[in-house]
């Protein structure tokens, strides 16, 4: 019975979704959802010729034609097809909602200054830079145009650099599907596109915070920039990166369909910590980070924990914002910093907590499963606790 039990709950765990527990898995993608950012009251960035919520529901809609083309069986929900306003939160909820397979947000940059252009498209994470920080307020302003907007989104206010700090900490299941994407998209927009590839980068998005599926919001180029905002606005400029948002799509379709893609939790072992194990077994050599010492391991020890951040910068585990968690650690992953509290011998005392986890802030914090210290799969647990 308590086999029986175990199987259920692993399952569960396997094929929560919105609940925050682990991303479901994901064998087809049958429904993207295209996000034009702003809309309506809200311009965005302004050019000297053209508005950012033009130009990103041209782009929008340009890149659900293409899908749709090609893939007729793909179900395409866009959040405005007009320029009208959509708050943030429900823009989230119309992708919730539709259970949409993958998220994307169109967006247009801007600088003060007109010498910076180029692409980046970016993940929900934390801050790697003053800079990151200015563009996500700058995104996440646009709720300034809502009424109540600091009950929509827990007492967030756009306009504390505290609280977006903070904020940039919420982490969700499917960082490394947005990543995997994200990457796709700048490699499309530099090696087809021909645009300046101002790479892959993490910030606190409030589009991206509520969204239970991968996602990433792209900045398509500088409408501050005299010869970008000339190409964004032409017809030729929006059908090129529409078309190289596609492409990137269809790769990573590819690649998600290719195998069954569990977040997090299906990642091969050899990526993590890249372990190597020397002739003494008390001793594990860990590479970039430490020298870990194990007295006497137990060999097929399984543990479980919660993870609830992940950083592309190495953090502190005694930072302020991590007050109250207990045994945190962290280790690395596809070239990520990842954060764990508590380590339990059974499933039900680590699902126990990541609910205590989430109280305290950190909503998309979720079970997982080690194996002498590696990171293993719910599939791997099961197999180690069944025995």
């Amino acid at each position: 019975m308590k086999r029986i039990n175990l199987i259920f709950v692993l399952l569960s765990l396997m094929f929560l979704g919105s609940s925050g527990s682990v991303a479901p898995t994901i064998i087809k993608i049958r429904k993207v959802v295209i996000d034009a950012g702003h809309g309506g009251d809200d311009p965005g960035a302004v050019g000297k010729k053209s508005k950012e919520k033009d130009i990103a529901l041209a782009v929008a809609l340009k890149i659900g034609n293409y899908i749709k083309a090609a893939f007729p069986e793909i179900e395409i929900v866009y959040t405005r097809k007009t320029d009208v306003f959509v708050e943030l939160y429900k823009r989230a909820k119309i992708a919730n909602d539709s259970k949409a397979d993958l998220f994307i947000s169109i967006h247009c940059n801007a600088s003060k200054s007109i010498e910076p252009q180029g692409t980046e498209t970016w993940v929900m994470g934390l801050h790697k830079s003053q800079a990151n920080l200015e563009v996500a307020k700058k995104e996440n302003a646009a709720i300034l145009y809502e009424n109540d907007y600091s009950v929509q989104y827990d007492g967030f206010d756009p306009n504390s650099p505290e609280a977006n700090i903070i904020f940039s900490l919420y982490q969700n299941a499917y960082l490394d599907q947005s990543l995997k994407f994200s990457s796709l998209v700048q490699k499309q927009f530099s090696t087809k596109a021909g645009r300046a590839d101002r790479g892959v980068k993490q910030a606190g998005f409030l589009v991206l915070y509520k969204t239970t599926m991968p996602g990433a919001l792209i900045e398509i180029g500088f409408i501050s920039h005299p010869e970008e905002e000339e190409y964004l606005k032409s017809e030729s400029g929006q059908n090129i990166i529409a078309s190289a948002i596609y492409r990137s799509f269809k790769e990573y379709k590819t690649q998600v369909e290719g195998s069954i893609n569990l977040p997090e939790n299906n990642i091969p072992s050899d990526t993590i910590f890249r372990q190597v194990i020397v002739k003494d077994t008390s001793k594990i050599v860990v590479k970039p980070d430490t020298v870990k010492v194990v007295q006497n391991p137990k060999i097929n020890e399984v543990f479980f924990r919660v993870q609830f951040a992940t950083s592309s910068n190495k953090k502190s585990v005694n930072l302020p914002e991590f007050k109250g968690l207990n045994d945190v650690k962290f280790y690395f992953q596809n070239g990520l910093y990842k954060y764990t509290c508590g380590n339990f011998k059974t499933l039900k005392e680590a699902v126990d907590c990541q609910h205590i986890v989430q109280t305290k802030g950190f909503k998309d914090a979720f079970v997982v499963a080690f194996l002498n210290e590696e990171r293993i799969s719910p599939n791997e647990a099961l197999k180690y606790t069944g025995n």
